[in-house]
Formats: C-alpha cells, sequence, structure tokens
C-alpha cells in the first residue's frame, strides 16, 4: 500500500526517525478537500505512546475536512543545508500517513498536558490552571500513524 522510499541509501533508521519527530516545534498536516484542492496547515503537535497529537479550535476548515476523509499525512523538516556545489539541498524529514480522530476524557487531557510539558514546562502550574479553566474551549485530535519514514541527505 505505501511505497517504499526510492532512495534508500537516504532512509534514517527508526531511532532517528523518532527523534527527529520528537525535537521538531511544528510540522504540516496535510488532507485532501472536497473541493479538489489539498489542504496543507503548520500547527504545533507532540509524539506520545506511538501517535501525534494537537489540539485545535471546536470548528474550522481543517476539521471540515477531517469529518469528509480522516486520511491525512503529517511532514516534519529538520535542519536544512544549500550544497550549491551539488545544486541540491541537505536535509531531514519525517513523513507519516495515518488517520486522524478526535479524543475526549482522559487521553484528551493527556494530550494537552503532553503539549504543555513540551512547550510550556517552564510554565506548567500555570499551563495546568489554564488547561482546568479552558479545556471544553479545544479538542485534541490524534493521528494514529499507519507509516512512518524518515529521510536525510548530508
Amino acid at each position: 500500500m505505501f511505497k517504499e522510499l526510492r532512495r534508500k541509501e537516504r532512509e534514517m533508521d527508526q531511532d532517528l526517525t523518532l527523534e527527529l519527530l520528537n525535537s521538531r516545534d511544528y510540522g504540516v498536516l496535510s488532507m485532501a478537500a472536497a473541493e479538489d484542492y489539498a489542504y496543507g496547515v503548520p500547527l504545533s503537535f507532540v509524539y506520545r505512546n506511538g501517535a501525534i497529537y494537537f489540539h485545535c479550535a471546536l470548528e474550522g476548515h481543517k476539521l471540515d475536512i477531517l469529518s469528509q476523509n480522516n486520511k491525512v499525512s503529517f511532514c516534519v523538516v529538520g535542519q536544512t543545508k544549500p550544497l550549491p556545489e551539488q545544486f541540491s539541498m541537505g536535509y531531514q524529514s519525517v513523513i507519516v500517513f495515518g488517520t486522524v480522530e478526535e479524543v475526549e476524557g482522559e487521553e484528551k487531557r493527556e494530550g494537552l498536558i503532553a503539549l504543555l510539558e513540551k512547550y510550556a514546562s517552564d510554565n506548567m502550574e500555570k499551563g495546568m490552571k489554564y488547561l482546568e479553566k479552558d479545556q471544553h474551549r479545544t479538542k485534541v485530535l490524534k493521528l494514529t500513524i499507519d507509516h512512518m519514514t524518515g529521510k536525510n541527505r548530508k
């Protein structure tokens, strides 16, 4: 179902792929919209327990698209470096394919806490108060990974 990398020599091993995924601040979620246009949106995320979690508003274009088709790809780019003598670019990237669903209850809370730990670890006390007060104003979405590849060129 998923194609193998054409340039196998550039494939990153699983540990390096997960390290890159865990070290980046944002990725781009790409979806197939009903209007036949692809829709890609940059967002903050956290990788936990083999899945990717992100939060969003209670309504919006992303949720409209996902309600019609929850199959997505998610891309994270690491370090890049021009290689002018090769007319190319050095890079690291991870591409994930999977399905997205809303999570609720304890899993929603755990997803929000994981996001706080990643992005606001120095403000956890204040962040937890904010979470308790306003968690009803956000959705937490989980990307269940069906396939993931990491690739690099040095």
